[in-house]
């Protein structure tokens, strides 16, 4: 494996989606290869799980007979259901798209990963931490990110600047946002090699260059892999999810 793996983290609103896109528009001025995707649904089979985990299941549509019935109401995930799923779009998102890109050498941003499972499943969800973690470790056969950014805020300031309705995750209660950002903290604090955490709190431009200032000292350590090489490439897609 020879590309570098980068990823972003936070509660909802944090402004992810706003630095993805400036950390690759800025890689890919460059001459890297920048594959952006995100979790889940960065491949057909994870935006299928996507919707039903943002945006639940119709309560009878899997019940023979009760199609009049379904939509009308959402039946809940079981909180290890929703490990698995998360687990398994997991498992898809790593065969189909990050491990290919990072064989050949380019640098994969994806907006959540594996740590979003242990903060939102077990943080958020209370579940087992060690089990969420062995699920997903096991998922995708031990892969981890070489970055990890972390954008830090309050959220109730953060769900603020949502523009959008509530997904299934968002409109899950303050004290399930705040376990989950305390959650996301502690696992920074338990791998400060990988983790960077930034005060998204901050104004944009000042949120980019902590990340820019950061990068420029992770990208040498794998300049011999993603060394540039013509025109940069751009795969993958990702959007206002969490």
């Amino acid at each position: 494996m020879t590309g570098l793996f980068v990823s972003f983290e936070g509660v909802d609103g944090v402004g992810k989606t706003t630095q993805v896109e400036k950390l690759r528009d800025y890689l890919a001025s460059r001459g890297y290869e920048v594959v952006v995707t995100r979790e889940p649904g960065g491949t057909a089979l994870g935006k299928a799980i996507r919707r039903m985990l943002l945006h639940g299941v119709a309560a009878g549509s899997a019940v023979a007979g009760t199609s009049a019935d379904a939509g009308n109401s959402a039946a809940d995930i079981a909180p290890r259901a929703e490990a698995l799923l998360f687990a398994a779009d997991r498992a898809q998102h790593v065969a189909e798209v990050i491990r290919p890109a990072l064989d050949r050498g380019a640098v994969v941003i994806t907006d959540r990963y594996l740590d979003s499972s242990l903060a939102y499943q077990s943080g958020g969800r209370e579940l087992t931490a060690a089990d969420i973690r062995n699920l997903s470790l096991w998922a995708t056969d031990r892969l981890l990110p070489d970055r990890t950014y972390l954008l830090d805020m309050d959220p109730s300031a953060s769900h603020a600047r949502l523009r959008h309705s509530a997904d299934r995750m968002e409109s899950a209660g303050d004290g399930f946002q705040t376990r989950t950002r305390q959650a996301f903290l502690d696992l920074a604090a338990a791998e400060p090699g990988r983790f960077c955490v930034i005060d998204a709190a901050r104004p944009i431009e000042s949120v980019w260059a902590s990340i820019l200032h950061d990068i420029d000292g992770v990208l040498p350590q794998a300049a011999d892999a993603t060394a540039p090489a013509g025109k940069a490439g751009v795969d993958g897609g990702q959007g206002g999810a969490r």
